[in-house]
């Protein structure tokens, strides 16, 4: 009591205190007084019926002669208000003057968590009718206490299997920051988590529940559970129907012992109207303790639960029930009258047997105490509440009840056994929509599917253009004795047909997905994708490459060393296709092996659909990637573009070339040069609309189809058109089985021949015209030097005799020689007579006239 007494437990809750007291010395009966603090008014006026309730149960126990027939109990009340400060007060008096109290009965939880805390110091048995903290389970903490109104985690196994039986899987929470739903909530927390069920949003507040209400409909909240009094429950809904947070998407879970009228009950704290809050909580459910015993039993009181219900109405005058506090709390508050009469009745004979009797009970006697701890712990009796008995912890076990608003008056729907797991379930819940509404805003997952439209147009250009290039190919290998396409390279355009029809194959895989095949399949699609492009690629790109590289080799270097390298081999050029090949299948297999390629989801923001419903979209696109997919094409596009780059340089510099060895490398040229161009367009396009599945399909799909179409009809028209159209397929097929094969060769060795001769010529034309050039000049000197001298000569002349005309010199003698241009843009209209038989300056060069410029062989010297 000094402990006490000098603060060490601090009392702030409302107290019911049933004290007992030494008998009045002058009854022959022993009389007990019986003390309570019922709170009468308040934050929880529970007094209001409990009050008369226990009052009836005292009268019964009183008249009966089975029960503590020596003693007589009377009760002695006290208004705590449900007020800590006020009830501590009260306490303190209770204690510290006469008689002697020897057990104590709290009634809110708040306060009963420091009674029974402070109740050990003076050896006092708590038992409580209206605490429903499940901190209050505490054996260590509270080691006498006792109630017969289950703890509040009661509710939370009836919660949860509600739950699960509208299946939902994701819960909101709302509390009042007070302990008894504080560890009502954290129990909940562990409950939901070992169900798989997930709080999605937990809110608190102390007072103004407004902005807890605005973050649960920020956060899309839809089961929400509600932890807060009855004043703060009318508070949050007036809350609830200014958000609009409430109708056939919600489903708000409330604590049950409220009174049936409590949201139509005017309150100064809130500005909302009764339809306001009867149209707010319309629908919601309820749970609560078993707080009447549904069947019709008659237990230790020879009362059935509706006989007391009738003896209780008549106790409270005609009050209405749901205007009247606590009055479902009034059957608890009976039986825990009954449960101390019955485990005081239980220890007299133990009591009597040691010597003791329970008037000698002192705040210092530990024994009797003991002795009506074991009594409470073994009750186990018939109630108007249902069956009492109380677990381990000194919870009373009981069931669950579960109603629901509906039209404004609460229904009955099912009840729950917890020690069971067995749930009763009338099947009369009802929902303001089809049914009960999901737990979140339902989210459908849509795959987006390639356009099958779009894929049944370019496959088909795909497959005209695989059959274009199998008559190319064809052609070719039908074709390839001839001369003029032995000089194409057969082999390496049979390279690029392949190759083309292996790209075009690929657009079949690239427009392949979830709506075709199976997920699981999709990796091999992928890996189909990525070898058909790069080595169609290979095998069309290098073929063409090479013919042009080549060319650029022997054809664009210094005529000293054309000759060493113009017999080009076959082998040289199969080389250089394969080493571009090689490498793409090194880096391909390097990539499958290190990085393989897999399906990964893309998620696009959510859609909402047509109509009123409470459902979403979310739009999913499967793509082939790997961890490192921008570092493996960054390789590759650096690696093909630095060959469509080097290309397009190649073949322009070869443009101007001609050689019968390639004879359609300026085709190719013009090939390449689509190609470069589209796969330099497609290539970072493709990469932009990666989300964008027709788009990117459509951009890589037709500039597969373009560039392969372009190419194949730039190498093989032209050359189907020729033989077509020139017959060379025939004659020189003929000529070719007639001579065989020395015809082709004396050919080739006549070409060679004449080519080496034409340089021969070409050179000495050049030196002749540089030649020429200087005897012009020599010639324009000299008739300028004439000149000067000639005035001077004229004077002289003026006495002479004039010169005879055979002395002039003739015209035909200024001519060039046969072959030259006139020398038209010489303004001197006369040679002077030295220069009159200049034909003799080319009589040095008569033997190679005679030799090399037969009048047939003219045309060879300009060509």
């Amino acid at each position: 009591p000094h402990d006490v007494a000098s603060g060490h437990i601090a009392l702030r809750a409302s107290l019911t205190l049933l004290l007992l007291s030494w008998p009045c010395p002058s009854l022959g009966k022993k009389k007990l007084y019986i003390g309570a603090l019922f709170p009468m008014s308040g934050g929880w006026p529970g007094g209001q019926a409990c009050l008369p309730s226990a009052q009836m149960a005292l009268d019964l126990v009183n008249n009966r002669t089975d029960i503590l027939p020596d003693y007589e109990l009377e009760l002695i009340y006290y208004d705590s208000m449900c007020d800590p400060g006020e009830s501590t007060k009260l306490l303190y008096d209770l204690l510290y003057t006469e008689p002697i109290k020897t057990v104590l009965m709290p009634g809110c939880s708040s306060v009963s968590t420091l009674v029974a805390e402070a109740a050990r110091m003076w050896n006092l048995i708590v038992l409580s009718y209206g605490s429903s903290s499940p901190a209050l389970s505490n054996r260590n903490r509270f080691p006498t206490f006792f109630r017969t109104h289950p703890s509040a985690t009661l509710h939370n196994p009836t919660r949860v299997r509600l739950f699960q039986k509208w299946k939902w899987t994701k819960i909101a929470t709302i509390q009042q920051t007070t302990e008894v739903f504080t560890s009502t909530l954290d129990d909940l927390e562990q409950r939901v988590k070992e169900a798989g069920i997930e709080i999605s949003v937990r809110q608190s507040f102390l007072t103004d529940p407004a902005v807890a209400v605005k973050n649960l409909k920020r956060q899309d909240a839809r089961i929400i559970v509600g932890l807060f009094y009855e004043t703060e429950a009318r508070k949050v809904f007036c809350e609830v129907f200014k958000e609009k947070l409430y109708g056939k998407k919600y489903v708000w879970f409330l604590i049950g012992w409220y009174a049936d009228n409590w949201f139509k009950i005017k309150d100064p704290s809130i500005n909302c109207t009764i339809e306001n809050m009867t149209e707010a909580v319309e629908g919601h459910v309820t749970t609560e303790i078993v707080m009447l015993n549904p069947e019709t039993v008659r237990g230790a009181s020879n009362l059935t639960s509706q006989e007391f219900l009738g003896a209780l109405m008549n106790r409270l005058g005609g009050k209405n029930p749901e205007e009247t506090g606590g009055f479902q709390e009034a059957p608890l508050a009976y039986d825990a009258v009954w449960a101390l009469a019955l485990a005081l009745n239980k220890t007299v004979a133990p009591l009597k047997a040691k010597g003791r009797r329970l008037e000698d009970f002192n705040y210092n006697n530990h024994d009797i105490t003991a002795e009506i701890y074991r009594a409470l712990n073994t009750s186990s009796f018939e109630g108007v509440s249902g069956h009492v008995v109380f677990d381990a912890q000194g919870s009373r076990m009981a069931m669950t009840l579960i109603e629901q608003l509906q039209g404004g008056s609460y229904k009955k729907i099912g009840y729950y056994d917890s020690s069971q797991k067995n749930l009763s379930w009338f099947g009369n819940d009802v929902w303001i929509g089809a049914g009960p509404p999901a737990d979140s805003t339902i989210v459908i997952e849509e795959f987006r599917y390639l356009s099958q439209k779009l894929f049944a147009a370019v496959s088909v250009f795909a497959g005209l253009g695989i059959l274009l290039g199998i008559v190319c190919l064809t052609f070719n290998i039908y074709n390839s004795n001839v001369r003029y396409i032995q000089n194409s390279q057969p082999y390496l355009n049979n390279m690029t047909a392949v190759g083309c029809m292996m790209a075009l194959a690929a657009v079949f895989p690239l427009g392949i997905d979830g709506h075709h095949i199976h997920r699981s399949q999709f990796p091999v699609v992928c890996q189909f994708r990525l070898w058909l492009l790069g080595l169609g690629f290979s095998l069309a790109y290098g073929s063409m490459f090479t013919k042009i590289w080549w060319v650029h080799n022997l054809f664009t270097k210094k005529e000293e060393k054309k000759e060493k390298r113009k017999h080009l081999e076959p082998w040289k050029l199969y080389a250089t296709v394969g080493v571009l090949l090689a490498i793409d299948i090194l880096s391909l297999m390097i990539w499958q092996i290190v990085d393989p390629l897999h399906i990964t989801v893309e998620k696009f923001t959510r859609e909402a659909p047509k109509g009123d419903l409470d459902v979403l979209i979310q739009p999913l696109l499967e793509h082939c990637t790997s961890e490192k997919m921008n570092t493996w094409l960054g390789v590759v596009y650096g690696y093909k573009g630095l060959l469509l780059l080097l290309g397009i340089f190649l073949a322009y510099e070869t443009k101007s070339v001609s050689t019968e060895k390639i004879n359609d490398h300026r085709a190719v040229g013009m090939a390449i040069y689509n190609v470069a161009v589209l796969c330099m367009i497609t290539a970072p396009v493709t990469m932009i609309l990666t989300s964008q599945q027709d788009a990117s399909f459509a951009f890589a799909a037709l500039a597969i189809v373009f560039s392969v179409y372009i190419t194949l009809v730039v190498l093989f028209v032209p050359k189907m058109r020729r033989l077509i159209t020139r017959g060379e397929w025939q004659s020189e097929q003929q000529d070719t089985l007639k001579t065989g094969s020395s015809t082709n060769n004396n050919d080739e060795e006549k070409s060679r021949q004449l080519e080496r001769e034409n340089r021969e010529l070409q050179k000495i034309i050049q030196e002749k015209e540089q030649r020429v050039s200087e005897l012009r000049n020599q010639l324009v000197e000299r008739q300028a030097l004439r000149n000067r001298r000639r005035p001077s000569s004229g004077t002289n002349q003026n006495h002479s005799n004039p010169s005879p005309p055979s002395s002039q010199p003739d015209p035909k003698s200024l001519l060039p020689p046969p072959g030259y241009p006139n020398p038209a843009s010489d303004n001197h209209s006369s040679l002077p007579p030295s220069f009159s038989n200049s034909s003799n300056l080319y009589q040095a060069d008569s033997k190679i006239s005679r030799n090399h410029c037969h009048n047939s062989q003219i045309p060879l010297l300009y060509k």
